[in-house]
């Protein structure tokens, strides 16, 4: 079981939340197993594309059943159902993962219209921590000004990230998620893992 003295509930309560990075829905679910069998409590959260959309990473239907079956809960998928979050105070840390540069531009302009943008704005009211787990394309353009904006607003933390493909995709960044359960424990005491920028794998 996973125990804090900081005041946050005794068996730490996590939003876990996927956005449509279909691609590495993969190892975002591998990262929430791993979470759940170290005594985490997840509840998934899922945005309007993540659990509507199949693609040659998955249906939709195998999505949305192999995280309830990780997870044990049923997906919170609708903005009627994330808007309670922070009022009941359902979970001590959100996690974002994978987090795509739609959901980083809404968050960083506080456009609330999805699940998982809802599920954010209504978590920061208590000034809980939100961890995100960047997987775009444009990290290194378009997407770049709103990964700054958020690097710099309180609360938020971010799992160090690299480039996947610097010579095909010069401009694409993605989370280490093997790093999401280290960068959890530390946010829940108000720090950033650090180094920020993971270190490139061949």
């Amino acid at each position: 079981m996973i125990y804090l003295n900081s005041g946050y509930s005794e068996r730490i309560r996590v939003g876990y939340a996927l956005t449509g990075s279909f691609c590495t829905f993969k190892p975002a679910m591998e990262a929430a197993q791993r979470l759940c069998e170290k005594g985490y409590e997840l509840t998934p959260i899922m945005s309007y594309n993540a659990y509507n959309v199949s693609s040659r990473f998955g249906s939709a239907e195998e999505n949305r059943l192999k995280l309830m079956e990780i997870t044990g809960r049923d997906i919170i998928h609708s903005i009627e159902d994330a808007e309670p979050i922070g009022p009941r105070r359902m979970f001590d840390i959100l996690v974002v993962s994978p987090c795509t540069s739609n959901t980083l531009a809404k968050l960083a302009c506080g456009i609330n219209d999805t699940p998982v943008t809802m599920a954010v704005k209504s978590h920061l009211r208590n000034s809980r921590p939100v961890v995100t787990a960047v997987s775009t394309n444009d990290a290194l353009a378009a997407a770049a000004k709103n990964i700054g904006a958020l690097e710099s607003c309180k609360n938020y933390f971010f799992v160090p990230y690299r480039q996947d493909d610097y010579l095909l995709k010069p401009f694409s960044m993605v989370a280490d998620f093997s790093l999401i359960e280290r960068t959890i424990e530390l946010a829940l005491s108000g720090v950033q893992l650090q180094p920020m920028i993971a270190d490139r794998k061949e």
